[in-house]
């Protein structure tokens, strides 16, 4: 199960999308929009999101997960749209048989999703909003926790990502599954 969405997610439709009688183990990532960010106080995000492309570099990273962790299910779900403060903007749920994969593919799997996908978030604060965010519709190199960050062989330049990239397409709902 992929998903954009401009609802709110509903945590039990990801839990039965991975569900599976050989799994011992969901672990759940729940990204939640919080009340402060670099010293401001943050009244919601929007995100506005790349459909077509979002959903396709969901599937890789999805696929590329299944490739190097013995995962039963993933599940995605992203909002698009006002997320406000407390409500979830991203929920990933992954079974598998037992935890240790669970915990890692889930990892990858959010870590990927900000590097790679283009969903584009703005934070709005008291005074003013700015766009947010690392995705530059590149690929890098996931690495374990704690793992230097590797760098581009042709520039030298980090693959973590800085700045933020304006948005290239306008926030519409769409499931995939």
């Amino acid at each position: 199960m992929l998903l954009l969405t401009d609802r709110p997610i509903v945590l039990d439709e990801l839990l039965a999308a991975v569900a599976d009688p050989a799994a011992g183990a969901v672990v759940v990532f729940i990204g939640m929009t919080r009340n402060h960010n670099e010293g401001r106080q943050v009244e919601g995000l929007e995100y506005e999101a790349y459909p077509a492309m979002a959903v396709s570099e969901l599937e890789k990273i999805t696929t590329e997960a299944r490739a190097r962790w013995p995962i039963a299910r993933v599940a995605v779900a992203h909002r698009t749209g006002r997320v406000p403060i407390g409500m979830a903007s991203v929920v990933i749920a992954v079974s598998s048989a037992h935890r240790a994969e669970a915990f890692t593919a889930a990892r990858f799997v959010i870590d990927r999703l900000k590097e790679t996908v283009p969903i584009w978030k703005k934070e709005y604060f008291s005074g003013g909003a700015v766009w947010i965010g690392d995705q530059s519709c590149q690929s890098g190199t996931w690495q374990e926790p704690g793992a230097e960050r590797a760098s581009d062989p042709g520039t030298g330049a980090a693959l973590e990502r800085d700045g933020a990239a304006a948005p290239a397409g306008t926030a519409a709902g769409l499931a995939r599954s």
